[in-house]
């Protein structure tokens, strides 16, 4: 499985009409590219443990998308409703990370 894993924060002067855009081309792209396995939309919730003192930068908000294999993710990437959300992306976010990993089940190894 491969998992492509976006943490983004949006601009400070994003409308919240932009916002409900932006989250609407994600949902978009979450049911209308067929490689999509998973897709989930987060924000981030903090509760206290040390580890959140080590985070330098803030993203409020996480996608996790999921494929079977890495032709799934390309296939994502190019498909015209990524090309859109991405995009949209460029527009109101003021940062983000991308990457994308292959998974394993815990004890499977690398």
């Amino acid at each position: 499985m491969v998992a492509h894993i976006v943490l983004f924060r949006p601009r400070p002067n994003v409308t919240p009409v932009e916002k409900q855009a932006m989250f609407d081309a994600l949902a978009a792209a979450a049911s209308e590219i067929p490689s999509v396995r998973r897709f989930h939309i987060g924000k981030r919730r903090t509760h206290g443990p040390q580890y959140e003192r080590l985070m330098a930068v803030d993203y409020p908000y996480a996608a996790v998308i999921e494929f079977d294999d890495l032709p799934g993710l390309q296939a994502y990437l190019a498909h015209p409703r990524h090309q859109a959300l991405g995009d949209l992306f460029y527009r109101l976010l003021e940062e983000a990370l991308a990457y994308d990993y292959e998974m394993t089940a815990a004890g499977e190894g690398f």
